[in-house]
């Protein structure tokens, strides 16, 4: 959000010209300095404060990495996934003709049956998922799936109440980088799904929340910039953007003027527990903050005539007036930051009446 100096002159000449003639400055250089010839309707202290520009939104918890997980063969659901479970490593997600598809941890996909012969670095993951269930006796971890990767997997599959093969086939494990949240059940309990079908959506354990700002305030949008979230309960959380969010799947297409951004919470997940997902969630955007800087009303600054132009503030010294210069800095909730020689907090200055 650009600072908003220059949009306050028309305003400060608005304010200046019902302070009765008495801020007509702009002979002699043009300085600023000089005593006023009559006294303002009113005056203000100067103070000392913080100043935020920021823009609130509604908002909604969610969670983050939404993807689809589909079936690579063909077979009936029959058992279907548990929508808001929570599935960790060695759990099934689902079954698909009385198998489970069990959820291990690696961030390649299975993309094909793995047996005695294969190499590649899907043997490596699976090997280490193995070891992680308490398969690993006599197992060395390399990306060569041998015999003791066969004795292995045929122990686990007998704990699966699986045919002990030694082999993995298509469709018998998803590979996700950590444990999920079932966030949809895409295919019910007797659905026929193949490889184009979404069995379940899955995401992230991690809550976040989403937004949607427009284009013009995309600089709110960039990975870091804070934020607090008033979440429905009532309670703040502090939090920074995460990134932007694509559309999710089915989801009606928002505008390309609309950029909708995802917010990770400092707390984690505790930061969303027990809160009522159905209900908006308002989230404040700062994108500049000055601290312990000096401030008035926006009303009280006064544009300077003359080629040198600029602001200044009157101010006011017992029964009498002079006019500063000073240097407007970011406005926000109504005040405007200043600085200038003899500007200190306590400094009366005129305003308006209200």
């Amino acid at each position: 959000m650009a600072r908003k100096v220059l949009l306050i002159g028309g305003a400060a000449v608005a304010v200046a010209a019902t302070v009765a003639g008495a801020v007509a400055y702009g002979g002699r250089g043009d300085d600023g300095g000089g005593a006023a010839s009559a006294l303002p309707p009113d005056t203000v202290a100067v103070a000392r404060t913080d100043l935020e520009q920021a823009k609130t939104v509604d908002g909604r918890i969610d969670f983050a990495q939404r993807r689809p997980v589909k079936a690579p063969v063909e077979g009936t659901v029959t058992v279907a996934a548990e929508e808001g479970a929570t599935v960790r490593q060695g759990q099934a997600l689902y079954e698909l003709d009385d198998k489970p598809v069990t959820l291990l941890y690696g961030p390649v996909p299975a993309f094909r049956e793995m047996k005695p012969g294969d190499r590649g670095s899907d043997v490596l993951q699976l090997e280490r998922n193995l070891v992680a269930l308490g398969y690993g006796a006599g197992l060395y971890v390399d990306p060569r799936y041998d015999a003791a990767t066969a004795a292995a997997v045929k122990r686990w599959q007998e704990d699966l109440n699986r045919t002990p093969s030694g082999r993995v086939g298509r469709g018998d494990v998803v590979f996700q980088p950590e444990e999920v949240t079932v966030v949809r059940a895409d295919a019910a309990l007797a659905d026929q799904v193949g490889p184009d079908a979404a069995v379940l959506t899955v995401a992230s354990t991690r809550p976040v929340v989403r937004a949607e700002l427009d284009q013009a305030d995309g600089a709110l949008a960039a990975p870091g910039t804070r934020v607090e979230v008033t979440l429905p309960s009532g309670k703040k959380a502090a939090g920074k953007v995460g990134g932007t969010a694509r559309p999710e799947d089915g989801a009606e297409p928002v505008g390309q003027d609309v950029i909708t951004v995802e917010i990770v919470l400092d707390g984690g997940a505790a930061a969303a527990r027990g809160e009522d997902t159905g209900v908006s969630a308002s989230v404040r955007f700062v994108s500049e903050r000055r601290e312990d800087v000096l401030v008035v009303p926006v009303e009280a600054i006064v544009a300077l005539r003359g080629t040198n132009g600029g602001y200044g503030l009157q101010v006011v010294e017992g029964s009498t007036s002079r006019m500063v210069r000073v240097t407007a800095g970011m406005t926000a909730d109504g005040l405007i930051e200043v600085s200038g020689a003899g500007i200190a907090a306590g400094t009366k200055v005129g305003v308006a009446r209200s």
